[in-house]
């Protein structure tokens, strides 16, 4: 078959090839999905693991390519996950060891990896439940926290992230190997400080921002009278006035210790779990 040109730039469609060479031309466009301006100029992402990759697939994300090394040649999940490639009009590469590893840029690379369409969920068109917790993550700079929080929303049944300002893109081989496949699983959006303001005082959720000068203890916080919206900041500055003003309460988490702060990852955590506490308790499925 031909190639022909989608939205997202170039596709090779419906093909199952062999490839050996680190200069071949296809090989080269999936390296460039390391560079964040390639990654947005084409939509798409690499994401590593076959279980994810099924994974991906079952939830209805489209796959581009589909890349296995030889050793997995034969395996029948491996064989099943290429016809479902093919027959989406996916491509399908079968490569040498050192071309996996090339890609993957691990010593002891994944047997299988994916190029997928990158999505994102417009925050004009999230509507909240009464049970809904969503994260808004202030300029967050590190892949493997937002990796990490990515993965803790999807563990305590959070409705979605919201990156606001400057973030680290969720769609980076570096983040998305840290949401252990949770970046398929959750909505993400992103938006500006005032369209995310705009947004949330629309929305209904009540806001609740972590801040160094918080008076409010976490765990006294109202979450299940309205939905909420976790607001955390920056790793290093934290929030910045505009946002920490909008917030309906600005809540501290008590620390024993010497250190006086957590880990933005930890600290998210921290809050969505008692968050999520407060309104599974509305159903019966907690306290």
């Amino acid at each position: 078959m031909t190639d022909r040109h989608d939205e997202g730039g170039p596709r090779r469609v419906g093909q199952v090839k062999e490839i050996t060479s680190l200069s071949n031309p296809i090989i080269k466009d999936i390296k460039a999905l390391t560079n964040k301006k390639t990654r947005e100029e084409t939509k798409s992402f690499l994401a590593e693991g076959l279980k994810l990759i099924i994974d991906a697939l079952d939830l209805g994300w489209t796959i581009r390519t589909l890349i296995y090394s030889k050793a997995a040649k034969g395996k029948p999940i491996v064989e099943k996950t290429a016809a479902r490639t093919v027959a989406s009009g996916g491509l399908v590469l079968e490569v040498s060891e050192k071309v996996m590893t090339s890609i993957t840029r691990r010593d002891n690379p994944q047997m299988v990896a994916g190029v997928f369409e990158h999505r994102w969920k417009p925050l004009k068109s999230v509507e909240l439940g009464r049970n809904d917790t969503w994260i808004a993550l202030d300029r967050v700079r590190d892949p493997g926290n937002l990796g990490t929080i990515i993965r803790t929303a999807d563990a305590a049944g959070a409705s979605g992230v919201i990156l606001v300002g400057d973030c680290t893109d969720p769609f980076s081989l570096e983040t998305v190997r840290a949401t252990m496949g949770s970046v398929f699983a959750l909505p993400i959006a992103r938006a500006g400080v005032s369209e995310f303001l705009d947004w949330s005082r629309k929305s209904g959720a009540r806001l609740v921002a972590t801040h160094l000068a918080g008076a409010v203890d976490y765990r006294t916080i109202d979450y299940k009278s309205r939905p909420v919206v976790l607001l955390m900041g920056n790793e290093q500055s934290g929030l910045p006035e505009e946002l920490a003003g909008a917030a309906d309460a600005l809540a501290r988490i008590p620390q024993a210790g010497r250190a006086d702060s957590l880990n933005l990852a930890v600290a998210t955590g921290v809050m969505l779990f008692e968050a999520r506490r407060h309104c599974l308790s509305l159903d019966g499925e907690g306290a």
